[in-house]
């Protein structure tokens, strides 16, 4: 008797806690459904695209990165497709509030029996709330998260908004987010076109992408199609002709396997994406997915004639190009083309391929020799020259063809003519040290030069965006410059994140006649400098060879100065008008020499195609001399002022006080010249008479 109440007292007791228990649970479960009630519903906003656009508002692209996600209404999403996602991921979808209990429960039985969570039985809602919220590691405090979520997502929304958001989400594998993504990845069509075999394919692919992609095991997937396409038919979905029609069928899978290509300068929009990220310092997943708005300085005219420009090229050679336009007032860089093939290398020629440039780097050189006491008429000689140098060793420069005068000519000769010994004399006369310490302060070099007699022949590798810059510096008559793709980031909501400062120069050549606290050239030597390169389009300037850009100045119709650069594996172009500066290297990536004729043209043609393109309706304007420049006719034999008397004159630019005190008679040598203005410093004994007969340094 005692033991029957003992016993009653403990069904009695163990009746309380189990009543207690499920109050508990009851009150519990309706304290979450009153906060998820007062929470409202989650928003639906997915991972955002960063958008680009052109320096006009076009959009020139978006940044998709590794991802590529396309929304698309459930009424475009085929129903062949919706009916087998539904049979293979949640056969009760539209029966249950979020969780399938039966197979809930066998599944949560299965994890504490076996101590882990290998097993689950997630529902679509599950599914697409994991992908909305939450990351896919498998800890019991995700699979809270879950149910939280998963019930707010049911309360809140109907089915079909969730199996649209849910068919927008699931990851297919190979960068595709969503069906419609998926759809046209496998099969270059819309979602909403698919058949029950491309369906039934695209349905096994969510459990596994790594595993069931038939990009990655054909022999797998179609397994799994097949396994899928039998539960279709057990399941009175589809009959056993269309079973066996889908099962026969072979499918026609796309070709073309990249979905991040980009759609306009994608060059270009590899520079955006890296100016983000140092701009906001971010990395670049958010770069891909931060939905930011990035209106950028390109140019689309620009572009589009930078690449008409490449048509130039033989379609059918490995000959790579790297070429791009600056503002040369601003530092916006207007047009990109880093490659011939975005698809086939990313690789950006323009940014990340350093390069011998050639003589192309002579006019930071005479730069120099202006600010050293030289003039556009010195004149030294030009006949083939070995240098003794100070660490005992011998250097011996040759011109091109091995073509010399022979005789004295003047720096704005030498510069047309790309006389390399020329070169070489005023580099050691600089000094290399002092030549290599002026690229990178005032011309904003960032490579390494090693300070060597061989510097003055572009001998050291750079890269053309430093190419350009450093032109464009010579074009705006000295102003310091930062070259960017950016001029505004705002977030999706149009909240400005950051904006450029409008720190440009004044309107093209004008210039030269306004001082600045970023002025890094002396506005008159710019200018001198300027009117030199011009030079190479001067047939006036014709001498023991002809002009370096004898070949296309026919082409031009517009005034520009540029530098044209040679070595045995790059082909440089490199000039500017008053309003744009523009480079075009040319060359094979794995340094092979260029002997083919017309690849040998390649830069100056391509480079003088796009200019006058880009200046066709643009009137023709020039650089405002400075106040303290003179302009002299000048005896291009000698170097000293001309006269009826002599030969071939050309007018030459000084700062005034420079330019030659005497005038040449038909007998006069041009050693006889004075050179003002020569820091004595820079004096060694003897120094002008070695320049001018080009006989060996003793050291």
């Amino acid at each position: 008797m005692r033991r029957r109440r003992s016993r009653r007292r403990r069904w009695r007791g163990l009746l309380k806690i189990g009543t207690f228990l499920v109050l508990m649970a009851g009150s519990c479960l309706l304290v979450l459904v009153v906060a998820i009630f007062l929470l409202g519903p989650p928003s639906l906003d997915r991972t955002q695209n960063t958008i680009y656009y052109s320096n006009d508002g076009e959009v020139i692209g978006e940044e998709f990165g590794t991802e590529k996600r396309y929304w698309v209404s459930i009424d475009e999403i085929d129903d062949h497709l919706k009916e087998a996602i539904i049979q293979t991921e949640d056969q009760h979808f539209y029966d249950h509030f979020g969780f399938d209990l039966k197979r809930l429960g066998g599944a949560i039985w299965n994890n504490i029996r076996t101590m882990s969570l290998k097993e689950g039985a997630s529902t679509i809602t599950q599914q697409y709330a994991r992908n909305l919220f939450l990351s896919h590691d498998k800890t019991w405090k995700r699979k809270l998260y879950e149910a939280f979520y998963t019930m707010r997502l049911e309360m809140f929304y109907d089915k079909d908004e969730l199996l649209e958001g849910y068919l927008n989400t699931i990851y297919f594998g190979h960068g595709a987010y969503g069906i419609e993504a998926a759809s046209r990845l496998f099969f270059d069509q819309s979602a909403k076109d698919l058949n029950w075999s491309e369906a039934a394919m695209l349905a096994g692919i969510p459990k596994g992408p790594s595993h069931y992609s038939p990009f990655h095991d054909y022999d797998k997937a179609k397994g799994r199609q097949e396994l899928i396409l039998a539960n279709l038919r057990d399941r009175n979905v589809i009959d056993a002709n269309t079973y066996e029609t889908a099962v026969a069928e072979t499918l026609a899978f796309s070709d073309d396997r990249d979905i991040t290509t980009k759609s306009m300068a994608p060059y270009f929009q590899d520079v955006v994406a890296n100016e983000l990220q140092e701009r906001l310092d971010i990395d670049i997943e958010d770069v891909h997915s931060g939905g930011y708005q990035v209106y950028t300085t390109l140019d689309t005219s620009h572009q589009q004639a930078m690449e008409e420009a490449t048509e130039r090229m033989d379609a059918d050679s490995d000959i790579q190009i790297g070429a791009a336009s600056m503002e040369p007032d601003s530092g916006a860089i207007t047009a990109l083309v880093g490659g011939r093939n975005y698809a086939s290398s990313s690789f950006n020629r323009v940014t990340q391929a350093k390069r011998m440039p050639g003589s192309a780097f002579k006019p930071f050189l005479y730069y120099a020799a202006l600010e050293n006491g030289m003039t556009a008429a010195t004149a030294l000689m030009s006949k083939p020259t070995t240098f003794e140098l100070a660490d005992g060793n011998s250097y011996q420069p040759s011109n091109y063809h091995d073509y010399y005068a022979n005789q004295p000519i003047t720096m704005a000769q030498a510069i047309a003519l790309s006389d390399n010994i020329y070169a070489v004399k005023t580099n050691l006369y600089v000094t290399p040290e002092r030549f290599a310490r002026l690229a990178h302060e005032k011309f904003k070099f960032e490579s390494e030069l090693e300070p060597v007699a061989s510097l003055a022949l572009g001998t050291e590798v750079v890269t053309m965006d430093e190419m350009i810059t450093g032109y464009s510096i010579i074009a705006n008559g000295g102003i310091d410059i930062e070259p960017h793709t950016i001029t505004k980031i705002t977030d999706a909501h149009g909240e400005i994140l950051y904006e450029k400062e409008q720190d440009t120069a004044d309107e093209g050549w004008s210039l030269f006649s306004k001082q600045d606290d970023r002025q890094l050239l002396r506005q008159d030597y710019a200018y001198i400098l300027t009117d030199m390169m011009k030079g190479m389009f001067q047939e006036e300037l014709n001498g023991y060879m002809s002009v370096t850009g004898a070949s296309i100045a026919d082409e031009l119709t517009h005034e520009y100065a540029g530098k044209s650069g040679t070595t045995n594996v790059d082909n440089w172009m490199v000039g500017f008008s008053p309003s744009l500066t523009a480079g075009v290297w040319i060359g094979y990536d794995d340094n092979r020499e260029i002997v083919q004729t017309n690849e040998q043209q390649y830069a100056k043609e391509i480079w003088a195609h796009f200019m006058e393109l880009t200046h066709e309706d643009t009137p023709d304007t020039h650089p405002v001399k400075p106040d303290n420049v003179v302009e002299v006719a000048i005896d291009l034999n000698t170097g000293y002022l001309a006269s009826e008397e002599c030969g071939t004159s050309y007018t030459m630019p000084f700062v005034k006080g420079t330019e030659p005190i005497r005038q040449c008679t038909p007998n006069a040598e041009a050693n006889d010249y004075q050179y003002p203005d020569i820091p004595e410093s820079h004096l060694l004994e003897n120094w002008w008479e070695w320049l001018w007969r080009g006989e060996q340094n003793e050291g």
